[in-house]
C-alpha cells in the first residue's frame, strides 16, 4: 500500500533553469551544478520509486511512504523511501543515482566514478547517512502510540539499505559487508532472503510483533503527517540579485488645447479669434459644446 508519493521537483527545476537565464556568470557554474543534482536525485528517486511500487503497490503487509522530511529536536532526515511491515519492521532506504556506479574499500570508503576525470573520487558514505536518518525516525516513532502485547509496547526493528540503479556497476569489497548496498530491481527479493535468513528465535519473535495492516497504516499515517517540505531560496543560496521588473509605460491621453493668441483663444470650428470671455463661457458650458472652444458665429452665441 502506497501512503505517499514523492514530491515533485519540477518547481526546483524551473526555479534553477530561470537563474540561468540572468545570473552573472559566476555563478552560473554553481547553479548549473545544483541543476544536475536535482535531475539526478530526482530521476533516481523516480526509478527507485517505480520498482518499489511494482512490488509493493498491492502489498498486504507493507506499507510504503516516498520521500519522507523530518524535523525533530533540531536534526532533519530525508528519507527517499520508507517500508513497514506488519512485523514492526521498518526499512529505511536511501537512493543514490551514479552515472556509473561506486566503489567499496576494504575499509569501507565509498568512491564514485568521474568519468570526466576517469578516475574514482570520494563520496559520503550513503550507510552512514542512512544511520543519521534512522536516528531521527526513532525519534519520530518515539512520539507515536505503538501497539502492544500483554502490557508490552512492541518496540520497531530498524533496517538500512542503499539503492543503486540497476545499471549502475557495484565493485564490492571481500572483507567490509556490503551486502546493505543493493540494486533497485532486486529490493524484494532481498527483503524474502533476509525474513527466510533469520533463525528460530527471531522468527517467532516477528510473529509475536505481527501486527495488523490497518496498524502499520495508522502509524504510517502519523508519520506522513510529520512530513515538512522545504521551500529552497535559491536567490538568496547563489547570491543573485534580480533587477526589479521594468513598469510598463501608460500612454497618458490628454485633450488638444485650442490654439492660442496673445488675446485669447481660436475657434476649433473655423479658426476666428475668440476672446476671453467667450473662452471661459466655452468651458463653463463644455457639455454643451462637447468640450470645444467656439466663436459666437459657430455656436449662435448671445453677445456676453
Amino acid at each position: 500500500m502506497i501512503l505517499k508519493n514523492a514530491d515533485s521537483r519540477e518547481r526546483d527545476i524551473a526555479e534553477l533553469e530561470r537563474l540561468l537565464l540572468i545570473a552573472p556568470k559566476t555563478a552560473r557554474q554553481k547553479i548549473e551544478q545544483e541543476l544536475r543534482a536535482v535531475r539526478a536525485g530526482a530521476k533516481g528517486e523516480q526509478e527507485s520509486a517505480y520498482l518499489i511500487d511494482f512490488d509493493f503497490k498491492d502489498a498486504q503487509r507493507t506499507v510504503v511512504i516516498h520521500d519522507l522530511r523530518l524535523e525533530i529536536n533540531g536534526r532533519v532526515a530525508q528519507i527517499d523511501h520508507l517500508l513497514i511491515h506488519c512485523s514492526m519492521n521498518f526499512f529505511v532506504l536511501e537512493t543514490k543515482h551514479l552515472h556509473a556506479g561506486m566503489q567499496i574499500t576494504e575499509e569501507g570508503e565509498f568512491k564514485q566514478w568521474n568519468d570526466f576525470k576517469k578516475t574514482y573520487e570520494g563520496m559520503a558514505s550513503p550507510l552512514a547517512q542512512n544511520e543519521r536518518h534512522i536516528a531521527v525516525l526513532k525519534d519520530a516513532v518515539a512520539r507515536i502510540e505503538l501497539p502492544s502485547r500483554a502490557g508490552i509496547t512492541l518496540s520497531p526493528s530498524f533496517h538500512s539499505y542503499v539503492l543503486i540503479s540497476p545499471k549502475a556497476r557495484i565493485d564490492r569489497p571481500k572483507k567490509f559487508d556490503a551486502s546493505h548496498i543493493i540494486k533497485a530491481d532486486v529490493l524484494l527479493k532481498t527483503f524474502q532472503d533476509q525474513f527466510e535468513k533469520n533463525g528460530v528465535v527471531d522468527t517467532f519473535a516477528n510473529i509475536a510483533r505481527t501486527v495488523s495492516l490497518e496498524t502499520i497504516t495508522g502509524i504510517g499515517r502519523k508519520l506522513v503527517r510529520m512530513h515538512k517540505p522545504i521551500t529552497i531560496d535559491y536567490v538568496a543560496k547563489f547570491g543573485i540579485k534580480e533587477k526589479p521588473e521594468p513598469v510598463e509605460a501608460v500612454a497618458v491621453v490628454q485633450e488638444s488645447p485650442a490654439p492660442q493668441y496673445a488675446g485669447g483663444a481660436k475657434c476649433q470650428e473655423c479658426g476666428a479669434e475668440v476672446d476671453k470671455k467667450v473662452v471661459f463661457f466655452c468651458r463653463l458650458k463644455k457639455d454643451k459644446f462637447n468640450g470645444m472652444i467656439l466663436c459666437r458665429d459657430c455656436q449662435q452665441i448671445p453677445e456676453i
